[in-house]
């Protein structure tokens, strides 16, 4: 199979620093609303890459499912390999991608973990076979088999018919972060980039190089 010559020539539209708001939240928000718009497939997924205490880098696909002044929120099980890795290194990029637009957003800060009243809050907003599967997982273990989910899965239904409370082990992450840019793809692979980095508290805007 030959991969070299399989490439898109981007050309839908342009970014510059003018049209860009001066908060990257503010911007991000547009972009994503525009996404939902368009119909984009997975609009709120994003690459979680993380940092485990051995020093090797780790990526996964999540959904967002907050986004707010101080940064992007997604929940997870504390014990699964991510959870582990921002325990010992507290820091994480993001990655959205959606090529229906030709537009890529990368999102780099700390991680701190949410309150349980706002992982509590959220745990009560999933759908209930989705709560069994939060106490149902050990997530990131091995198992023998498939038939060991189903039977947790069971178990914990006959436990909790009616109402499943959050499990001490899986709750929420907020990034906050310090640097954010966005990609629009663009003709010849000049492509346009603009990035916000945060300096004492003030959030500074640039154009990168392709």
């Amino acid at each position: 199979m030959d991969l070299h010559n399989i490439r898109e020539d981007y050309s839908k539209q342009e970014l510059s620093e003018a049209e860009c708001d001066d908060n990257p939240i503010v911007q991000f928000e547009r972009w994503l609303n525009e996404a939902i718009r368009a119909e984009a497939n997975e609009p709120t997924a994003m690459n979680v890459a993380t940092v485990n205490s051995d020093g090797r880098p780790e990526g996964r696909q999540v959904l967002l499912k907050e986004v707010n002044r101080q940064g992007f929120v997604f929940f997870t099980n504390y014990k699964s390999r991510k959870g582990r890795a921002l325990a010992a290194v507290p820091f994480a990029a993001l990655t959205f991608f959606w090529p229906e637009l030709e537009r890529q957003v990368r999102v780099e800060g700390r991680v701190e973990k949410l309150d349980g009243a706002a992982s509590d809050e959220y745990f009560e907003s999933r759908p209930y076979t989705s709560r069994i599967g939060a106490w149902a997982s050990e997530q990131s273990e091995v198992i023998s088999g498939k038939s060991v989910l189903v039977t947790r899965a069971a178990a914990v239904g006959l436990k909790h018919p009616l109402h499943v409370p959050r499990p001490p082990h899986w709750g929420g992450y907020l990034i906050v972060p310090d640097r954010v840019e966005f990609w629009q793809g663009r003709p010849s692979r000049l492509h346009d980039r603009i990035q916000y980095r945060l300096e004492n508290g003030v959030w500074r805007k640039e154009r990168l190089s392709p």
